[in-house]
């Protein structure tokens, strides 16, 4: 099999479906379905079974996903470090951000960029769900999370940016028209949460308890905050977030209320295995200080 055919049967394997296959190739539906016979021929047996409904991946199909991942995985891989090479570059940072503010910390990023030409700089949306995974696969360098963070394999770094916390509630919710609110408050209502958080953690997000013992509800267990935002927007659920959010979610049918006593939630990298990069950039941090909203 030639390198294309195998990422055409890996994004059909993710898709299970030839139209979106096409689309994400940047090819032909035609030229999809003319790839896969010709690998089933070769192959000599169906990697799919089809109908005028559904695509699934066969028996054989999985088989073949399952080995065909890794290796691909590290075949473009290789060939970006062969292109990094070629340009001069001779390693590169993959920073994973839970938050979303990455425009607001590009002093950070093109200083970097600026003093070591010599690596390249990959900014990536990191998911709050096991948080801590992609930093322990190796998926990961550096990971930008919240504080605190109490992990025996794990450094906290330079404390990278510091938020305000603020609620958000649909805009017919019975707290909308309040000027603030205060944590007690929340203990009235369901708050989202992510799964697979260390309670240490989550606590420290949004307390388990108000200031006068009461539970706050976990009510909706969700994986990312676009569901946490638009749970928000039904008024299914009241939700606290940093200020940061305001600049990239504009919802009419959402109002943001300052809390008046939760502290400034503190944002600092992450990493498990220093390196010379990440020493580099954490120096870079540590010189810069924390941006303040």
């Amino acid at each position: 099999m030639e390198l294309r055919d195998i990422e055409t049967f890996l994004v059909l394997a993710e898709e299970l479906h030839f139209g979106r296959t096409a689309q994400r190739l940047h090819v032909s539906t035609a030229r999809v379905s003319q790839a896969i016979k010709r690998q089933e021929r070769q192959i000599g047996g169906l990697l799919f079974d089809r109908s005028t409904r559904t695509v699934r991946l066969s028996p054989l199909g999985e088989q073949l996903r399952n080995d065909l991942r890794p290796v691909y995985a590290d075949l473009q891989e290789s060939i970006e470090r062969a292109r990094r090479v070629a340009r001069g570059v001779t390693g590169a940072l993959r920073v994973g951000m839970i938050p979303f503010n990455t425009y607001d910390l590009r002093p950070c990023w093109d200083t970097f960029r600026r003093q070591h030409p010599q690596w390249s700089l990959h900014i990536r949306r990191a998911s709050f769900v096991d948080p801590f995974a992609a930093l322990r696969s190796g998926e990961h360098d550096i990971l930008v999370a919240w504080l605190p963070i109490d992990e025996p394999d794990l450094t906290v770094g330079p404390v990278l940016f510091s938020d305000r916390r603020i609620l958000a509630v649909s805009a017919d919710h019975e707290l909308a028209r309040r000027p603030s609110v205060s944590l007690e408050a929340l203990a009235d209502f369901p708050n989202g949460m992510g799964q697979r958080l260390p309670d240490y953690w989550e606590d420290a997000y949004l307390p388990f308890r108000s200031p006068r013992g009461q539970v706050i509800e976990r009510g909706a267990l969700v994986t990312n905050s676009d569901d946490l935002i638009h749970l928000v927007s039904l008024g299914d659920t009241v939700q606290v977030f940093p200020i940061h959010v305001t600049d990239h979610w504009a919802m009419p049918d959402v109002r943001w209320l300052p809390i008046t006593d939760l502290p400034r939630l503190n944002y600092a990298l992450v990493w498990r295995t220093e390196t010379e990069i990440i020493r580099a950039m954490a120096r870079i941090v540590a010189d810069l200080g924390p941006l303040l909203r």
